[in-house]
């Protein structure tokens, strides 16, 4: 894909910053498909950096909540890049709006291939962040490939896990069955039609009875604090057969033999905070870290600076390279 065909305008849902250079960057991962994505670099700076790929949340886009992590760590001294996953966004990939646990993953491996290739980036200190849904992939990632020296999880979702449990764990195996049953009709009717059916995203309008946690994606991605023309969630949402993929092939299995270190972020107050408490009890070593943020909801880690840790998360990739 060719750069000058993605958008030059700054179309962010959060203001630049003159202490960072941006440009736009693709690479491809090893199915083929090429990723756009943003790339922040601290200005005044020469030769190799530490780096970090950013992705996440779930449904989301580069313009939103991984593009204003990955700015406000470059003006804190790393090269990063925010990157539209597979099927989303400025990305390519056919069918859109598809969301799959090995492309996904494979997605943040792709990241660091093209940032082990920059020479501005230190091949030996390149880590990622996922965020929300995101946060599962990079950790499934992290346990695949070596090469990511630090990693950081931010409001983690598990995809696997929520589609296949349903959230807090309420579903049993004949909920499942049934959604199941529902996913197949649909895809026999997709197939039928040629036409693939959408999830809607974020419901619009939120009923009165709707749950908090529902409420506060609606207040991210349907006004002007978070919504993007290009955001699934924002619009019209993912590919809804994609469930099917994480019922039945669940990510994570084997974070517990992560050898890297890894910071885990989450609200005390966020719905999903039992991904991250989870997560922490089956990673071993001394390298990994549960941080909870006091008072602050799952949707408080997308873009409230006064909430999101940046100093530490700065911190901890600084002191995660030094120990390679």
């Amino acid at each position: 894909m060719d750069t000058s065909v993605l958008n030059s305008e700054w179309d962010k849902t959060f203001p630049q910053n003159d202490k960072v250079e941006h440009s736009k960057i693709t690479f491809h991962n090893r199915y083929g498909i090429t990723l756009a994505a943003d790339l922040y670099k601290p200005k005044g700076t020469e030769g190799r950096l530490p780096a970090i790929a950013v992705c996440g949340p779930f449904g989301a886009v580069k313009e939103q909540v991984s593009g204003l992590y990955a700015q406000t760590l470059a003006e804190r001294g790393f090269l990063t890049i925010a990157f539209d996953p597979s099927f989303y966004g400025e990305s390519g990939g056919t069918p859109r709006y598809l969301t799959s646990p090995e492309i996904s993953t494979d997605d943040f491996s792709a990241a660091s291939d093209c940032l082990l290739m920059r020479d501005d980036a230190d091949p030996e200190r390149i880590g990622i962040i996922g965020i929300c849904g995101w946060g599962g992939f990079a950790l499934n990632a992290a346990a695949n490939d070596p090469r990511i020296k630090a990693t950081v999880t931010s409001t983690m979702y598990d995809m696997s896990r929520v589609n296949a449990n349903g959230y807090f764990d309420s579903m049993t195996a004949d909920d499942r069955y049934e959604l199941r049953r529902r996913l197949n009709e649909q895809r026999t009717e997709e197939y039928r039609n040629g036409d693939s059916g959408r999830d809607g995203g974020v419901i619009d309008p939120v009923p009165d009875d709707a749950p908090d946690f529902v409420k506060r994606y609606h207040a991210y991605y349907k006004t002007s604090r978070g919504y993007h023309h290009r955001s699934p969630n924002s619009n019209g949402g993912k590919l809804a057969t994609a469930a099917l993929a994480f019922i039945n092939m669940p990510i994570m299995s084997y974070i517990d033999e992560i050898r890297s270190a890894v910071l885990l972020i989450h609200g005390s107050e966020a719905h999903s905070r039992y991904f991250s408490e989870d997560a922490r009890k089956r990673l071993t070593g001394q390298n990994k870290e549960l941080m909870i943020i006091q008072g602050a909801d799952h949707t408080d880690l997308y873009d409230n600076l006064d909430v999101i840790p940046f100093d530490r998360i700065a911190e901890f990739f600084t002191e995660a390279f030094r120990q390679q």
